[in-house]
């Protein structure tokens, strides 16, 4: 079953319908079983199968947070609202919830299962790659986020780890993009502004604590292209900080090194993505209509066959990449097994929980003080 804890008779949370835990919704619960998946910061996931219909998806065990002054778990206000967007969308490059249940201690979204593991994992494992090909995948992943952008929902974390394959063992794997507990659903009109997500890939208005709008997704999609077509990082420096500050400087190139063989019309689309001034910067449909994307005559097709992506790099990177996630988390393991021989007491579940936690990125989030420069 998916959650041990005592289920409520009923949860009383105005406005959100789904949050209501009656016996029945309870006794379905008990109609699940679980197996480990994956894990996150504040978050595991795990396999499970629908007893009665034998139907398999992905469980997300959301941790709450139990207090104000705490820490540690997500903030109830959040897990609602990735909830609520997750029940506006149903596309078929985007995770689908199927059920959402609750016990004392976390919140379980039943979400679609996507078994075919990370687009890049699969990409470092092929013999050669062709921008032709690479682009089935960036449509792909511009065909849900145009999607998203048609309903005012911007995902503000899109990276690799949150682009994942359905099924990685047919000719062309679908695409699914997940993770949604950063996105926001803002109204035209409506001043936004926040400083979160991932350094590697955020927008300069995030850095600088301006204004955000679809925008900044568009800029996501540029660094992730830029990475997929060479291997390297645009702007990933030593530090936090020095990322933040080669994103606010607009600090990269296409060095000769890693882009010699990619073709003119893929460093335009990555360049009309990577535009400080998001008010030049491409739209999601004129990404899709971009002759990168969609062609606009033989040659240009015949270019995009031609050209191929430096494979050999980013299988390096990629390594190195997932090399630093073990790294992390064993030292992380490693301090917390310092902690407890010291003395204090952390419950078991919350060192394992700890150390099987994503910690390859840290993830920016607002500070206390509203500080407009601030990038720490």
């Amino acid at each position: 079953m998916i959650a041990d804890a005592d289920c409520p008779a009923s949860h009383s949370h105005p406005g959100i319908s789904v949050w209501t835990l009656m016996s029945k919704t309870c006794q379905k619960a008990a109609n699940y079983y679980q197996r480990p998946l994956s894990a996150g910061q504040f978050a595991i996931v795990k396999r499970c199968k629908d007893k009665i219909v034998g139907i398999e998806y992905a469980a997300k065990f959301i941790k709450k947070r139990q207090s104000r002054a705490s820490r540690r778990g997500v903030k109830r206000e959040e897990i609602e609202r990735e909830v609520d967007i997750l029940q506006q969308i149903q596309h078929p490059n985007i995770v689908a919830l199927h059920d959402v249940f609750e016990n004392r201690t976390d919140v379980i979204l039943i979400l679609e299962l996507v078994s075919g593991g990370e687009l890049f994992d699969f990409l470092a494992q092929k013999e050669s790659l062709s921008e032709e090909e690479a682009t089935q995948f960036i449509k792909q992943i511009l065909d849900g986020v145009e999607y998203l952008h048609s309903k005012r929902i911007i995902h503000f974390d899109l990276k690799p780890e949150n682009i994942m394959l359905l099924d990685r063992n047919v000719p062309l794997p679908h695409i699914k993009l997940i993770d949604f507990g950063l996105a926001h659903k803002i109204e035209a009109g409506v001043e936004f502004k926040n400083i979160f997500g991932t350094p590697e890939f955020v927008a300069p208005e995030i850095v600088n604590y301006e204004p955000l709008g679809l925008e900044a997704d568009m800029w996501s999609i540029g660094v992730i292209t830029y990475i997929l077509l060479s291997g390297a990082s645009p702007f990933l420096g030593e530090s936090k900080q020095e990322t933040l500050g080669n994103v606010s400087a607009m600090n990269y190139n296409f060095d000769e090194e890693f882009f010699s063989n990619t073709s003119e019309l893929a460093k335009s689309f990555i360049s009309q993505l990577l535009e400080k001034d998001r008010r030049k910067r491409m739209s999601i449909q004129e990404a899709l209509n971009h002759p990168w994307i969609k062609p606009l005559n033989p040659r240009q097709a015949m270019v995009k066959r031609l050209s191929v992506v430096n494979l050999e790099n980013f299988r390096r990177q990629y390594a190195r990449r997932r090399w630093k996630l073990s790294f992390r988390i064993v030292a992380l393991c490693n301090h917390l097994t310092r902690i407890m021989k010291k003395g204090h007491k952390l419950p078991q579940s919350e060192v394992r929980r700890d150390c099987e936690s994503d910690q390859e990125e840290e993830t920016l989030r607002r500070p206390r003080t509203r500080k407009r420069s601030s990038t720490s």
